[in-house]
């Protein structure tokens, strides 16, 4: 997996992170407002839509990002990437990325500052959980030359399906190099969680791409500030995968599957 041609990013050669072999990505799931860092386990510091709105909901977003840094300071080959767009218009064009990463910056990575920081990035694009991985596999590339070996995604534990099924296969990733780290909801959101879950499943069943009817929707509407986004451009042997789009399985060559 490591001869791929060499991007025109006025570059040349230099990949920062070209020693990296493994993703840890953490799914993004809302945008941190507020002008201190000192209560970012409290509901009134993020932007929450109705749903999200539950005692304890805050600590679950701290939760995850605890977890991916744990996941990569156990890797030495591993780079982490937060993963979310500018998702939501009374935020401000503030990104679900950059949110987690500040947090953790303002946790002092959770006593890993030194292990886990300089390989610590972000994804800003990704709209819902299948660009989560699709935009971050493509991330990865464009930071490392290469595709990743093994990924780790790190989301809620009810997601695990989700993730670890419906789009890795989507994306046709080998499941033996496919790990999942799920951490719980809120206590007082877990029953709605997961009957949206349910409904979200059977949509991505239907459409596994996420770029018809519903759910294409859904993630136009998480773009309020039109952000153009720059993929395939840094990852041109997957941009067959960017552009497919139906209920059948994607079929071409993928550069994990040869």
């Amino acid at each position: 997996m490591s001869n791929y041609k060499k991007l025109d990013n006025g570059f040349g050669d230099n990949y920062p992170f070209a020693k990296l072999k493994n993703l840890v990505m953490v799914a993004g799931h809302s945008v941190y407002t507020s002008n201190s860092c000192e209560k970012v386990d409290k509901e009134d510091s993020w932007f929450l839509e109705s749903y999200q709105k539950n005692p304890g909901q805050a600590a679950t977003f701290v939760a995850h990002i605890k977890e991916g840094i744990e996941s990569t300071s156990q890797d030495d080959e591993a780079l982490l990437l937060f993963s979310g767009g500018e998702t939501r218009k009374d935020a401000g064009p503030r990104s679900e990325a950059q949110s987690y990463w500040t947090v953790a910056e303002s946790k002092g990575w959770f006593g890993k500052e030194e292990n886990v920081k300089w390989r610590a990035l972000t994804e800003e694009h990704a709209r819902d959980s299948f660009e989560n991985i699709l935009f971050s596999v493509c991330r990865f590339r464009e930071l490392t030359g290469t595709y990743p070996h093994n990924i780790t995604v790190v989301s809620y534990d009810f997601k695990e399906e989700r993730f670890a099924h419906m789009h890795r296969t989507a994306i046709g990733f080998p499941d033996s190099r496919f790990f999942y780290r799920g951490t719980p909801a809120s206590a007082t959101s877990i029953e709605a969680a997961l009957k949206g879950e349910a409904l979200v499943r059977t949509q991505f069943q239907e459409d596994p791409f996420g770029c018809m009817g519903s759910l294409k929707r859904k993630k136009l509407g998480r773009d309020p500030f039109h952000r153009s986004i720059p993929y395939p451009k840094g990852c041109p042997e997957i941009e067959g995968l960017f552009r497919y789009c139906g209920a059948a399985p994607y079929r071409d060559p993928l550069p994990w599957s040869v």
